[in-house]
């Protein structure tokens, strides 16, 4: 999810926690949840320090080991231990489950959207995304809005508030699964253009009555488009993967090799340029901005030697910047 997601439900959890009495009793047992918890849905994504070494060495580890099953308890006893030393009067043992709950609740939220992580290591290398709920879901991030506000305003008491709140949006989590199952397993025969070789992926939007669709062939040619429960499948766009000596030449490149990883549908186009060739490896689980998707760049001279590259959201002014 979204930064501001998971501050929200940090802030949700600790309401959440003053269920327990002697948490809710204590002068500042109310602060030291709240600080364990928000602290706790914001440390998985410490990794964003990785920044500062490049973009695309952050892209190629975020989410990975720092949302990793030995991570849930690491986090969890820097901010145990960090927040006993700020509230010495407040039993950590009351505050810990709450603050590792919170660690878990964001792997498993990022588990559910199209970015996935890599949240079951070391027991599994694999990087999952359940492609359910988008990065920003409106529905949690406008529920937590509007609790966290009568908590604010003394409308309503955090205990009964949150668990409220966290029953409904288990509803919400499960209906959204089993809504993903039944529309996946029928996109092959709402499909008329379909054979037995292609691969579908169904994809969350900002919307709840509209999924991205993904169809992809084994010969690289993709099918992009969209489902709604009123209109059914529609294909809005076809692409097909290039393929020639500048691929190849690109393919070897770091930030080619991080998009790869972090997506199973990547189509490649090579642009031919006075220069030489713009190499672009299009991810297509995300709708684009305005034209220009999340891709990974690489620009190469007519001896395929590597001019300039990039990876993420690129702009027409990047693009005419870099490509001089």
């Amino acid at each position: 999810m979204d930064t501001g997601t998971h501050l929200l439900m940090g802030l949700g959890l600790g309401g959440l926690a003053l269920n327990d009495p002697q948490l809710a009793a204590h002068t500042a047992g109310p602060w030291a949840v709240v600080v364990g918890t928000v602290l706790g849905s914001q440390a998985p994504d410490a990794d964003s320090v990785f920044r500062l070494k490049s973009y695309s060495f952050h892209l190629r580890h975020h989410r990975g080991i720092s949302h990793s099953i030995p991570f849930w308890f690491i986090w969890t006893a820097l901010i145990t231990a960090l927040v006993a030393a700020l509230f010495p009067d407040i039993p950590w043992t009351r505050v810990a489950p709450w603050i590792f709950l919170s660690v878990v609740l964001h792997v498993v939220t990022d588990l559910f959207n199209p970015y996935g992580t890599q949240g079951f290591w070391p027991f599994s290398r694999k990087w999952i995304a359940w492609n359910v709920i988008h990065i920003i879901d409106p529905v949690i991030f406008l529920s937590h809005l509007a609790a966290i506000a009568l908590w604010a305003l003394g409308l309503a008491r955090p205990g009964p508030l949150f668990a409220l709140l966290y029953a409904g949006l288990i509803v919400y989590f499960a209906w959204r699964t089993v809504e993903h199952r039944i529309i996946s397993r029928r996109l092959p025969e709402l499909d008329p253009g379909h054979r037995q070789e292609h691969r579908y992926a169904l994809l969350p939007t900002l919307s709840l009555w509209r999924w991205n669709v993904v169809r992809e062939s084994p010969d690289g040619e993709y099918a992009i488009g969209e489902y709604t429960w009123r209109n059914g499948l529609k294909w809005h766009q076809r692409l097909k993967s290039d393929a020639g000596p500048a691929v190849e030449a690109a393919s070897r490149h770091p930030d080619v090799q991080t998009l790869l990883k972090l997506t199973p549908f990547a189509c490649v186009r090579v642009h031919p340029k006075p220069w030489g060739f713009e190499v672009w490896w299009i991810d297509l689980r995300f709708p684009f901005r305005e034209r220009y998707p999340f891709a990974a760049i690489v620009m190469l001279n007519r001896q395929g030697e590597t001019l300039r590259s990039f990876v993420g959201w690129p702009s027409e002014k990047r693009l005419g910047a870099d490509g001089g």
